[in-house]
């Protein structure tokens, strides 16, 4: 039997197909511009070999039905997946539950209608969320569904950590609070940081950097999060790929008195033209670092912006946990990035020993990889919460 993980975006699904005894991963896919006569399904799976075998679809996929339906027959075609007999259950990621969902939830209408009706609160991803959700019922009837929510992990937060310093009554009538996201990256990787340890995550303190085109932080104690960067929405915390993260307020007033801007042009602008993209012109931390290192200013500014806010809440988070057990990094940024990560750990309340500056050893001698998928979680060890 299988399990099929779905991400739906507006025009996109991201499906990973696991083993469901031993969670192992079979494929994934990504199939991309849906609505269009330029459809395009990315599909990788394990070979026999253990090695990975890639392959490119294209076709015309008018919506996220004919989307499952072309996953589908992609997945027959490789002996992925023959039919739905062979699928033991399907996952969904959805952006935000809200307070109303701690843990993974059964698909049924009463969850169907709660996520609807937490649509305000992420209106760019909950819709589309939902609807994968419902296509992929009427395509999977028989099949059990289940609901993930990013927001979920967050849900220890206590009440000093998650309330903003606004009137209480914008908490109790309009639901403003610290929710943050990435919740299931961030606890995935706990555990596995935990079980590297040799220890019951209930019993170790971690800070968790899922740093890639979105990027967020997590302090976890004893296993449960006490605090995150992202927010009301995730555009809260770390410096990001097109996300601004921590920003002054007033600035928002002053850039409508001074440009005219309307909010949702603000909005726009601190969402999709402001991080490491409105100051250097590029949000690929590749292409950055390339021309950081050719000597270009605005790249360098990006990088050195973009490190030391990791580095500032990493050692606020280190502070807050009172001492921590490991930290650990996963995002496209954090797994591949060694200069990213030596920055944020060099430093003196988060250093283990000199040798974490030499580059040359810095991945392939101290990182440790979490996990069995196809992504690097990284484990870096702390000194067992003594941070003298």
């Amino acid at each position: 039997m299988k399990v099929i993980t779905v991400n739906c975006g507006s025009s996109s699904i991201k499906v990973g197909i696991y083993r469901a005894d031993d969670h192992a991963f079979i494929a994934s896919g990504l199939l991309e511009k849906i609505g269009s006569a330029e459809s395009r399904l990315l599909q990788k799976r394990v070979t026999k070999e253990g090695t990975f075998a890639s392959r490119e679809i294209t076709g015309t996929v008018a919506d996220h039905w004919e989307g499952f339906e072309f996953i589908m027959k992609a997945n027959a075609d490789d002996r992925i997946i023959k039919d739905s007999s062979e699928l033991f259950g399907i996952g969904h990621r959805v952006v935000h539950g809200g307070e109303l969902f701690s843990k993974p939830s059964l698909i049924d209408e009463k969850v169907i209608a709660a996520i609807r009706k937490l649509i305000p609160l992420a209106p760019l991803h909950n819709p589309h969320n939902l609807l994968g959700i419902e296509v992929a019922r009427k395509r999977f009837p028989d099949v059990h569904q289940v609901a993930v929510f990013d927001t979920a992990f967050h849900q220890t937060l206590p009440p000093h950590s998650f309330h903003y310093a606004l009137p209480y009554e914008f908490y109790t009538e309009h639901h403003v609070r610290r929710y943050g996201f990435h919740g299931t990256s961030h606890y995935y990787v706990a555990k596995e940081a935990a079980k590297h340890l040799g220890k019951a995550l209930e019993e170790v303190n971690l800070i968790t950097l899922h740093l890639g085109n979105g990027a967020s932080a997590a302090a976890i104690q004893n296993g449960k999060c006490v605090d995150t960067s992202m927010g009301l929405t995730p555009l809260e915390g770390l410096i990001m790929g097109t996300r601004c993260g921590d920003i002054d307020p007033a600035v928002h007033f002053y850039l409508m008195r001074q440009t005219g801007m309307s909010a949702d042009e603000i909005e726009k602008l601190l969402n999709s033209r402001s991080g490491l993209k409105g100051i250097c012109g590029m949000n690929d931390m590749r292409q950055i670092q390339q021309k950081a290192e050719a000597g270009d200013e605005r790249a360098m500014l990006a990088l050195d912006m973009f490190c030391y806010r990791v580095r500032k809440y990493t050692g606020a988070y280190s502070a807050a946990l009172s001492g921590i057990d490991a930290i650990v990094f996963t995002g496209g940024i954090g797994e591949n990035s060694a200069m990213v990560r030596e920055r944020t750990c060099s430093y003196r309340c988060i250093q283990c020993s000199s040798q974490w500056y030499r580059r040359d050893c810095f991945y392939r001698r101290h990182w440790r990889k979490l996990g069995n998928g196809p992504r690097k979680n990284l484990l870096r060890p702390g000194q067992s919460r003594n941070l003298n």
